[in-house]
């Protein structure tokens, strides 16, 4: 009984480092430029799109924020369904398996 409840501390103390871990990732911002820097984007450290940013020069420039709106909530749906595609892969993988409950791997 001892070893489990050690491999139970040792598997909270993981998840409490994955959760940080990715409460970390969601505060870093970077920023990737193409062509340039005529096309800025700035990405969460999980890889959401929070901005971006195209040159007037490439486009019909009364139409500029219109196009960067559709861009931003284009990336961030698929990211959501690619998310939402790995944790059902996850738990698939995951089933059957003894792990605490609320246990998450990525």
């Amino acid at each position: 009984m001892k070893d489990i409840m050690g491999l139970m501390k040792q598997a909270q103390a993981m998840q409490q480092k994955l959760q940080d871990a990715q409460a970390e990732l969601d505060t870093l911002e970077v920023e990737g430029t193409a062509g340039g820097g005529v096309v800025t984007v700035k990405v969460s450290g999980k890889g959401n799109l929070k901005a971006i940013s195209i040159d007037p020069s490439l486009m019909n420039p009364d139409e500029k924020e219109i196009l960067e709106d559709l861009i931003v909530a284009a990336m961030n749906d698929a990211r959501g369904k690619a998310d939402r595609a790995a944790q059902e892969r996850m738990e698939s993988l995951t089933k059957g398996l003894p792990l605490p409950p609320g246990l998450k791997l990525f």
